[in-house]
């Protein structure tokens, strides 16, 4: 259920359904993406790396972790926009046959200049089924406020 501006809380958690990562879904976004460099591409050269294997790009991580929020369906019909991802930390590599999750929590409410929005900011970390965190991070959200006739 969307969720407007009013409705979070400063504290307020979310956790999101797990995932499995793939294989396939990492060479197709890795392919999409344009990343060449081996340690994406070539599992002979990755294995001599201090991965031992191939790993997905940060990026695609932040990538995932966000598909994984918008299925909570908190933001369906009331998100106007992402605005800023801040304070971006890798902490681990995404590798392939990780079950990821997101959990976040609501660290700041902010009113705008339109009285018809207000910025959502809150602190994610994307984790894996060993409880390692893959990435920290910030995203502020521009989100509709409630009608007034509601």
């Amino acid at each position: 259920m969307s969720k407007y501006f009013e409705d979070f809380q400063i504290g307020e958690r979310f956790r999101t359904a797990a995932k499995t990562v793939t294989e396939g879904a990492i060479t197709i976004m890795v392919a999409l993406g344009g990343f060449t460099i081996p340690l994406f591409n070539d599992e002979e050269y990755a294995k001599r790396t201090p991965f031992g294997t191939r790993i997905a790009p940060g990026r695609l991580t932040l990538f995932l972790m966000g598909g994984l929020e918008e299925q909570l369906g908190i933001y369906d019909e009331t998100v106007i926009a992402l605005v800023g991802l801040d304070k971006v930390r890798f902490r681990a590599p995404l590798r392939v046959g990780d079950t990821i999750r997101v959990e976040f929590e609501v660290i700041d409410l902010k009113e705008t200049s339109k009285p018809d929005r207000g910025l959502v900011v809150h602190r994610s970390r994307c984790i894996n089924q060993k409880g390692e965190v893959l990435v920290e991070c910030e995203a502020t959200h521009l989100m509709q406020r409630r009608p007034r006739d509601q």
